[in-house]
This record gives structure tokens, sequence and C-alpha cells, in this order.
């Protein structure tokens, strides 16, 4: 099926709901919403786009944004999703790999591509008329016909193409109404992380139930707006990166904020540390829900319900709080040794997902498709154990461990440590070669305190051998344009001698 069918419906069911917002502006209802998003359609065909052409969108955050990519997706085409945040000759790569015959943008992003040649058609969304008769339904498409082709990050080289079907994204929504939270009409989505990524690819299941779609006027991520309008809007849920969670506690804090409102923050995409989810907790109640997932497998590997990030109660509340939850309904997990067999519970692994949530391979690559589809199952890179109960604890990427004299050393495990020193505001731990060990733990900080009572700290915490044998201080950790943490840069800053 057509995912735009959801709008389709949606926009037949009850057309005066109110749809899309820009800060607390109704941009349009139900039926304006299905109205705009086939005259993209429309005009689309006309300028000669047929099904399965891949279609590019290079905007931030703004009601356009979806109205994009459900005309896209009713002329039968796939949408292209690329980071605002990326640098014009980045957008360029992606859309010649992807062999994008058209990209929508906004004025400045449209620029940008331009001047770094853009190999196929720019379409300014501010200044071109982009519509046309509308066409009066979603064009027909099978279910493992293309949605969406969406390009990883590439911290460790060029992004790789992901082929997201119809399929995968109808599997991944409904599982977020039995696994995530539960989405309905009274509730409003706030879109305050790229809407190319994770905040949103969850629009499609606050469209089939007919929610309020809410773009910030800033187009990002800015917490004292975050608060005014989930004070005004209410019921109103959102997707954050652990880095998000964390600035939003650090400002309701400082200003007072309760967060007033907010109904669920979907939190995921990196490493929340147990002291930034409990203090996220005690600010702001019982309003998180964790998701496990990667481009290979959208916000769909596992989830860690509200109720479960919120308990105290349970004796083993701190190691489920560390974890990533359970594996979600249209998923299997298993945590796989070196050959790929199963480990028994506790035994640590790769994390391993089969599905209907994970890709078919990547995009005209077929040897990296091979290397991370292994007899079915995706091979996510992370490295983690599984409990009896199924709870999942991801440690880190496989390259990001790090054998010293023969020991495995997980830098999440020192980091956790680290941070529960007040002093310390980020901190990221890698490997540095070592002559004699084969390597060395190194801790980067962020924060006001020194090595001796971060060494006393771990002393007092963890094994000898997980110790860092160095720390280095720097104002701020390099992130990605997703607010990764960039461990390669780090390395790089180790090897430099800086």
């Amino acid at each position: 099926m057509n995912l735009g069918l959801w709008l389709h419906r949606q926009a037949q069911i009850a057309p005066t709901r109110p749809a899309l917002y820009l800060g607390r502006d109704l941009v349009a209802d139900y039926s304006g919403f299905h109205t705009q998003a086939a005259q993209v359609a429309g005009w689309l065909i006309d300028q000669g786009i047929k099904p399965g052409d891949r279609v590019a969108i290079f905007m931030k955050n703004c009601p356009d944004y979806l109205i994009m990519q459900y005309g896209i997706w009713y002329a039968g085409a796939v949408a292209v999703p690329i980071n605002a945040k990326l640098h014009g000759r980045e957008a360029v790569f992606i859309l010649e790999n992807s062999g994008a015959a058209m990209c929508f943008a906004t004025t400045e992003l449209a620029d940008a591509v331009c001047a770094a040649q853009a190999p196929c058609r720019v379409i300014d969304v501010e200044t071109t008329d982009h519509r046309a008769d509308p066409i009066p339904a979603p064009i027909p498409r099978d279910p493992t016909d293309l949605a969406w082709l969406f390009y990883t990050s590439g911290t460790t080289g060029r992004p790789k193409g992901v082929m997201i079907t119809h399929r995968m994204l109808v599997a991944m929504s409904l599982a977020y109404q039995t696994d995530v939270d539960v989405a309905t009409g009274d509730d409003a989505i706030l879109y305050a992380a790229p809407m190319s990524h994770g905040a949103g690819i969850y629009n499609m299941v606050h469209v089939l139930v007919g929610a309020r779609h809410v773009c910030p006027v800033s187009g990002g991520f800015d917490p004292a707006e975050i608060f005014d309008l989930a004070r005004h809007f209410g019921n109103v849920q959102m997707f954050a990166a652990p880095t998000m969670v964390k600035r939003m506690s650090e400002a309701a804090i400082a200003t007072g904020a309760t967060g007033e409102g907010l109904r669920t923050i979907v939190y995921g995409g990196g490493p929340m540390y147990l002291a930034d989810i409990v203090e996220a907790v005690e600010v702001f109640g019982s309003v998180f829900v964790q998701i496990y997932g990667q481009g290979e497998c959208p916000m769909g590997i596992s989830a860690l319900p509200r109720d479960l990030v919120t308990d105290r109660s349970h004796p083993l509340w701190k190691d489920r709080l560390v974890s990533v939850g359970r594996a979600q309904s249209p998923v299997e997990v298993q945590i796989g040794d070196a050959d790929c067999a199963p480990l028994a519970a506790g035994q640590h692994g790769e994390i391993m997902v089969r599905g209907d949530v994970v890709m078919p391979g990547y995009w005209q690559n077929e040897a990296a498709t091979k290397k991370t589809l292994v007899d079915g199952w995706l091979m996510t890179g992370d490295m983690g154990f599984a409990d009896e109960d199924g709870f999942i604890t991801m440690r880190d990427r496989s390259k990001d461990m790090i054998i010293t004299g023969g020991s495995n050393v997980y830098p999440r495990e020192v980091e956790e440590i680290l941070l529960t020193h007040p002093g310390v505001r980020e901190v990221s731990v890698v490997g540095r070669p070592h002559s004699e060990w084969g390597e060395e733990v190194v801790a980067f900080i962020v924060g006001d305190v020194g090595s001796e009572d971060l060494d006393r700290l771990c002393i007092e915490n963890i094994a000898r051998f997980k110790r860092p044998k160095d720390y280095v201080f720097l104002t701020g950790l390099p992130k990605n344009n997703y607010g990764k943490v960039l461990k390669t840069e780090l390395r790089r800053f180790l090897e430099e001698g800086k």
C-alpha cells in the first residue's frame, strides 16, 4: 500500500480537523493538507516524475516539509530526506548517489546546493509554483516498493542509502501504538529535531490518527520555545536525542519550567546516561519512553516504556533504565557471537535483528548489504547483552570497544561512572594505541573537575584495567549533525598528539 493513503483517508474522515501548524498559527486542516499534497503530486507528474523516481527534500523543519513528502508519495515516487544541517557538497553527494530527479529545498538550502553544482533540478519551495491540478488519490504502490531512501550519518565514511519500504514504515508506525506510546487525534506532535530523521519518521502514525503537526517557528530546537508550545497545545509528543533531553532539563531547572503540556518525549539516537535520565524524570515526570533503532531498522528494534523509565521500586530498576528495553513487536532480536551464533542471557555479543522493520538492503551497494544482512539478520554493529527477562543492554558500537591487555572495556560503562561526578557535563571514552597493552583507555571530559577526583571516582567503582590512563579536558565534544559524538575525531585528536 501507499502510505499516502493514511492522509487521504484522514481527509475523508475528518476534513476540518486541524493538521499543520507553524508555531501557534494554523496552516492547514486535513482537507487542505491532502489537497496541497495532491497538487504537488499533480505537478510532479506533469514534470515527468514516475513511480519509483527519487525526489529529495532538503528543507528545514516547516509545514511544507510534510506537504512535499506526501506529495512525493501521492505521485508514487520515493522521498530522499536530506538533513538541513548538511553542507551543500554533502547534499550533492546524496543527490548523485540516489539518482534524484529533483530536489525540493527552502531558499537558503537551494542556494547552497546549487552553488555546489547539484546534479538535478532544484525547486525553491518558497519562490516556485510547484502545484498543479490535484490527483484524486495516491498512486497505488506495493508494500515492498521504496518509500524513503535514507542516508546514514556517515561518521566512518561516505553515507549509505538505506532502502526503506512502505511495509517497513507501516510496521514501524503500528509498533509505535503497541510498544512505544498511543497516539490519538487529541495529540500534537512537535518537530524540534530534524524532520529528515527520527522526529519526522513519526509523522505517519500521527497522520493516521489525525493528530496536529507543529513546527516551531525557529525551525529547530529551542527549549524555551518547546515549553511555550507545549503549554499552548497540550498533549504534546516529540522525539528528542539524549543531548536534547539534557539541555531541556538544564533549561527547566534554570528557569523553573515544568514541561506543562508535554505528554511524551521519545528519546533515542545515542546513549542516554543514567544520571541524565534520572534527572530528567525528576524534572518532567513520567513522560519519557526510550526507543532503539537504526536507519537500517528505523525506530524499530526495542523500546523501554514510560512506566519502566519511571519505576524506582524494582530491585533491578537501574539495570533496566540503562538498557534499551525489550524487542518491539514486529522484530526478533538476538545476541550473536563472531559467527552469528546465538548467545545465552548475560553473554556479550553483537545485537542482531530481523523482521518487517529491517531494510532489504543498501541502495546500489551490494557489498555493504552482504556484510550487514547475514542469513536474514541485520548485524547492527552494536555490542551488548540480553538478560533473562529480555531487556537488552547496549554497551557500544563494535568498533568502539577497547581491548587493553586482552580484556574488553566498554566505553559506555566508564562514561556512566564519570558522569556521576557533579563537575562532569559531558564525557567520551576512546582507546589509544599502546605498545604493551594494545590499547589504553582515554577519557575526554567537558566540565569543571580535576584528574585526581576522577581517578578516585573510578578506583572506587570500576576495575583498575577499565580506569582511564589519561584525561583530556575540552570545552566541547565534536558531534555530527544528529548530535552523536564523533569518536573518530577524538581518536584523530590523540593520533595527532594535540
